[in-house]
């Protein structure tokens, strides 16, 4: 996986038409723990002990694109909400970037809408859900911090966000970037989600 670029407005992002994939939720539920766990690398995305610091929506592309061009595509990192301190005019500003890629960005093929699996969905998460099912968007939870919790209680909750806030999802998956736990679950769905770019100009 290899950082690509960041994007603060529609003109900046990626015009190869190579599918995509985007992760959101709020500000610390932990996008960028899961985005290195996902790619086996520690440092591939930026990790702040301040929530909030993903300002702009960063490109990751996914597999070798000399190799093997048609297996290719990107991990989208989009800006949290709900913890960052930051003035309400660039609050906005963040709002309608993501906006400006969510609605009607062709190559989106799959939103992972990342919830804190130990606390219940907060009523920014209830918002982008609603959200996400308006514009009929696809999306599968992964419900991060999994090892936090015993296998039990982890299960429990997870059922739970699945007749829930995941009752329109693809899939509703437990995972950890701690020990691993979920992530070829979430690789699985993701993979499906994908489309080959085989044949595309």
């Amino acid at each position: 996986m290899t950082f690509v670029g960041s994007a603060a407005s529609a003109a900046q992002f990626p015009q190869d038409g190579l599918p995509e994939v985007a992760f959101l939720g709020r500000s610390n539920v932990g996008k960028s723990s899961l985005l290195n766990a996902l790619s086996g690398t520690r440092n591939l995305a930026r990790v702040s002990s301040t929530p909030g610091r993903t300002r702009l929506l960063n490109f990751f592309r996914v597999g070798d694109l000399d190799a093997k061009p048609d297996d290719a595509f990107y991990f989208v990192d989009l800006p949290g909400y709900g913890y960052a301190r930051v003035p309400e005019a660039m609050r906005r500003e963040w709002e309608s970037l993501v906006s400006a890629y969510l609605v009607g960005r062709e190559p989106l093929a799959l939103c992972v809408f990342l919830v804190d699996l130990r606390h219940d969905p907060s009523e920014g998460d209830e918002t982008l859900r609603a959200y996400l099912d308006h514009y009929r968007l696809q999306y599968v939870v992964a419900a991060t911090k999994a090892d936090k919790l015993g296998r039990g209680e982890a299960m429990k909750r997870r059922d739970a966000l699945a007749r829930g806030i995941g009752r329109n999802a693809v899939g509703v998956v437990a995972v950890s970037a701690e020990d691993g736990a979920g992530l070829a679950e979430l690789w699985k769905t993701i993979r499906a989600a994908v489309p080959s770019t085989k044949g595309k100009a």
